[in-house]
């Protein structure tokens, strides 16, 4: 397993809320599939920086890339790149140690916040930012995290959907936690939760996930304010057409949508003429991963992928590349959660073994990627590394009653990692 960062785990690490500790359990696996003979973690080598793809396909039988989708999709809007507009993304590997982005500065000094998405990303950036002192204190968030969040001044989490609560992105675990929150109001308008023709016949096919979201939304319309602090207040069918400030973002523009139809049957967004300008002072962007390309290496822009076949890497004729897989979100795009993603990675997996049974898998001369590391003087974290640092950031955690306390920085995690 060869990775970037010092630290294994990817988003169970560095994208899962702190306040989910029992999603990051999964990372038991890892530690058990990391116990067996013949696998090795390779931490600090970026392919594309230290390695190259080719010289990866001349090393090895087969490779899977599982490099996911590492920025954001942008609204395409003016005033998109104001100061004090972030992509959702950032704010999460932020508050999450992502050695990356600690030295970001989130000014949330303004009374109200927006967050533009309807899918879990958005709800989390919306519930984090609600979190008390009492909320944040017995997770693995970073101690700046809970300071800047605790001492903000934001009374109001506004969250936009682009179209109706039938078809917002999230889970009904997602939806339900803010109403649980212990420091803010839920607000939902019930003349948003009207449904026009074409929602209202999706709602009636629906999966059983989709019509417990309305029936939540339903009982979170019906609430009353408690005045306890902050409110979470969603909305629906408006989408930002400008965000809007002289230096820095002062308002997001935005417009009333209704819901059509296409010929397809898919319920689509169409603009009309009514608009609406919300002040704040800061806005989170939360429409989606993209993927990044790794040089060398098949790439669809449009679509923020590898073009595969099952997870079979394809050439520019559509042909499988022998010996070239890729799984996750790179394979497929940002969907689903970590029961989709085990599923994608075992059909790509069979697809792999398959190949290896047909004698597809070209075949490489023995040996592997240690000595071009050795020439290239890399700071190589093995398992044993990881397994250092883990060690010190339970131990840190321990001390406070938390799971951990993280190393989020570069010089913090190496350090670490030499020690074990």
């Amino acid at each position: 397993m060869i990775e970037r960062l010092p630290t294994p785990w990817g988003l169970v690490r560095l994208g899962v809320a702190p306040d989910h500790p029992k999603l990051k359990e999964v990372s038991r696996v890892y530690e058990k599939i990391a116990q067996r003979p013949g696998f090795r973690f390779l931490g600090n080598v970026e392919v594309g920086k230290v390695i190259e793809h080719r010289e990866l396909m001349r090393l090895y039988d087969a490779i899977i890339y599982a490099n996911g989708a590492q920025t954001d999709r942008r609204l395409g809007i003016p005033g998109e790149e104001l100061p004090g507009s972030w992509a959702a993304t950032g704010l999460v590997a932020w508050y999450n140690g992502h050695p990356d982005f600690q030295g970001l500065t989130f000014d949330l000094s303004g009374e109200r916040a927006i967050v533009i998405g309807n899918g879990n990303v958005a709800l989390d950036v919306a519930r984090m930012l609600a979190l008390t002192r009492g909320e944040l204190a017995p997770t693995d968030i970073t101690d700046p995290a809970i300071e800047a969040i605790v001492g903000a001044s934001i009374r109001e989490i506004l969250v936009l959907g682009r179209r109706g609560p039938v078809q917002a992105a999230w889970t009904p675990t997602e939806l339900r936690e803010m109403g649980e929150l212990a420091g803010a109001d839920i607000v939902v308008d019930p003349a948003e939760l009207e449904l026009d023709p074409a929602s209202a016949a999706e709602l009636a096919d629906a999966s059983n996930i989709v019509q417990r979201n309305v029936e939540i939304l339903h009982e979170f319309a019906s609430r009353d304010s408690s005045g306890i602090g902050r409110t979470v207040h969603l909305r629906f069918c408006v989408s930002p057409v400008a965000i809007l400030g002289e230096e820095s973002v002062e308002a997001v523009e935005i417009v009333r949508n209704r819901l059509e139809a296409d010929a397809t049957g898919r319920i689509r967004a169409v603009s009309t003429d009514e608009r609406e300008v919300i002040r704040c002072g800061i806005v989170f962007r939360s429409v989606g991963y993209h993927g990044v390309a790794l040089p060398e290496v098949p790439f669809d822009a449009s679509a923020g992928t590898m073009p595969n076949e099952g997870g079979r890497v394809l050439d520019e004729g559509g042909r499988p590349i022998p010996g070239l897989y890729c799984a996750g979100w790179i394979k497929r795009g940002p969907t689903g959660v970590i029961g989709t993603n085990k599923k994608d990675a075992t059909e790509t997996v069979d697809l792999l073994l398959e190949d290896a049974r047909a004698g597809v898998l070209p075949e490489r001369p023995a040996g592997g990627i240690d000595g071009l590391i050795a020439e290239r003087g890399v700071d190589v974290i093995t398992y044993s590394g990881w397994e250092a640092i883990d060690v010190i950031e339970r131990a840190r955690g321990e001390k406070q009653s938390r799971p951990r306390v993280k190393l989020c920085t570069w010089d913090e995690l190496l350090a670490a990692a030499r020690s074990g």
